[in-house]
């Protein structure tokens, strides 16, 4: 490790980043905003919620009434699940029903603050992280000492740090994954304010005079936490869908938790009080979404944290269906095994409500299971969970909850969520299943990079198990409609097709590869446009 630099004069104003490729996405104005997308938003998601109780109830008392059940224990299953959504609908909607819209806030005080800014680097390539480091050596409005850990031993990475101003970190062990590099920095650093960036993400040129005056006002806030925006969604395919995801996250949700005072860190585009990270012992090391788990501490500990509905930073998504898989399994490993953190502390019951309802938002795989797998069963051996229900009168009861719950997915997503994101998920019930049952053994997971750039080229083993599922629901359609064609087998094959049309939409950008990716690595030498032309327009 590099000794404990003195800290440099910060720069007056902020440079035009050097040569970067204008395929890169992060170098232009982000098209989505993260503050609420109209003025009585809040009041049409009220109104909705006041609509969805009673029909959420029209449907329940329908579906647990005695004379319901058919097989016992499909119907146990069926009840079982639909609960489980429920709980997951009326917590969304309760989450939104409380959205706070914060603005951003500059540093007011005579001297500016000193910042310790982090950007952990394990085995990227040096043109996903040199822009990051370019903006941030340039950041204005606090006295800002940039350090690039790097935890994968890279000379260029060492090389890139020196043209840039940067302190370059070498450390001589690798334990702890993330959380450790970022702790073994901490020790040597004594700012009173720490930043960490993910490797991709490239920051405005506000990120500091939008989030530090937070910290100012309030001296018990831990942390403010700003949107991560997955510029290179335009590409389509995995990355738009996955973007639409966390649309809705870093949108409503991120806003509604918030309001509840239960926001918590997201691991980048985050700014710390360095007296809270060191009171709650630094990153937990031990767990894959150590971010997760800090927030617990802090919030035990009687920190406050924000959310800042601004787009700060522009960084990266997974722009193929290998990288998704990967980074969703270690959230859901992580996020379920924080679950029983969650339990433990001492917490408020509304925040604890809050990381219950985000750590058990990864069980959802298991409802989408039993769904899938009812007309299977119906089709094969001719128990179904409902008696006495036509297709028709389901339809009644639960059409309006479902399709109402649905329109509030989209009014509170302000149009970002979109189908795309729902099949992506579907075809990924799986992580879900299979994460749990690791969660549930205790089997250690390991922290594994999201890879910030696609190959390309098709996957279709990454897809393997939804096309395996599929196959499953085709055949059953087959041998139903060849044993039968009563109204009964008509209706099963229907909800088995239904399932391989969404299935097969979440896994065909794997199927067919994407082209923009191999689009983007021709356009490499381009020169840059966006960012710099903003940034040359600020510092002019």
């Amino acid at each position: 490790m590099t000794s404990k630099p003195t800290r440099p004069a910060a720069p007056a104003g902020r440079a035009a980043p050097p040569a970067a490729p204008a395929a890169d996405p992060r170098l232009n104005p982000p098209p989505w905003e993260a503050a609420p997308p109209r003025a009585r938003h809040r009041l049409r998601v009220r109104l909705l919620i006041a609509l969805a109780i009673p029909l959420t109830l029209f449907y329940f008392t329908w579906l647990l009434a005695p004379e319901r059940i058919g097989s016992p224990v499909l119907y146990a299953i069926l009840v079982a699940a639909e609960l489980f959504n429920v709980a997951q609908a009326v917590g969304f909607w309760w989450t939104c029903s409380r959205e706070r819209d914060r603005q951003p806030c500059a540093w007011s005080g005579p001297a500016r603050p000193q910042v310790d800014l982090l950007v952990p680097v394990y085995g990227e390539p040096v043109a996903v992280v040199e822009p990051t480091i370019a903006a941030a050596v340039s950041l204005p409005g606090a006295e800002v000492r940039v350090h690039l850990l790097d935890d994968g031993g890279d000379d260029e990475m060492r090389a890139l740090a020196q043209r840039h101003g940067a302190r370059y970190v070498r450390r001589p062990r690798s334990t702890g994954a993330k959380a450790g590099n970022v702790n073994d920095a901490l020790r040597d650093l004594d700012a009173p304010f720490v930043v960490v960036l993910d490797c991709d993400h490239v920051p405005r040129r506000d990120f500091l005079t939008a989030t530090l005056g937070h910290l100012q006002r309030d001296r018990r806030l831990a942390f403010v936490q700003t949107p991560q925006h997955y510029a290179n969604a335009g590409r389509g395919g995995v990355a738009a869908a996955a973007w639409s995801q966390q649309a809705l996250f870093f949108g409503a949700i991120a806003r509604g938790k918030d309001g509840h005072d239960a926001m918590f860190c997201c691991g980048t585009n985050v700014v710390f009080r360095r007296a809270a990270l060191d009171d709650a012992g630094g990153f937990p090391e031990e767990s894959l979404t150590e971010d997760f788990e800090l927030s617990v501490h802090l919030h035990e500990r009687g920190w406050r944290t924000a959310y800042l509905p601004r787009v700060l930073a522009d960084g990266l998504g997974p722009e193929d269906m290998a990288a998704y898989v990967g980074q969703q399994y270690r959230w859901a490993r992580g996020c379920l095994g924080g679950i029983a953190t969650a339990l433990r502390a001492k917490l408020p019951w509304r925040q604890r409500a809050h990381y219950l309802l985000s750590g058990m938002y990864f069980l959802s795989g298991w409802t989408l299971l039993a769904y899938m797998a009812f007309p299977v069963v119906r089709i094969a051996t001719g128990a179904q969970p409902l008696a006495g229900a036509t297709a028709d009168l389901f339809l009644l009861h639960f059409g309006p909850y479902f399709g109402l719950a649905l329109w509030m997915v989209a009014l509170a997503g302000g149009g970002s969520y979109r189908f795309s994101a729902y099949a992506l998920q579907a075809a990924s019930a799986w992580i879900h299943v299979h994460a749990s049952l690791a969660a549930l053994t205790r089997r250690r997971g390991s922290f594994k990079v999201t890879p910030k750039e696609g190959d390309g080229g098709r996957q279709p083993r990454a897809v393997a198990i939804p096309l395996a599922v599929v196959a499953v629901l085709l055949g059953a359609a087959l041998l139903g409609l060849a044993r039968d064609q009563g109204p009964a087998t008509l209706n099963n094959v229907a909800f088995a097709l239904l399932h391989v049309c969404v299935l097969m939409s979440g896994v065909w950008p794997a199927l067919r590869g994407s082209a923009a990716v191999a689009a983007r690595d021709e356009r490499r030498s381009a020169p840059v446009a966006g960012h710099a032309e903003e940034e040359a327009r600020a510092a002019a």
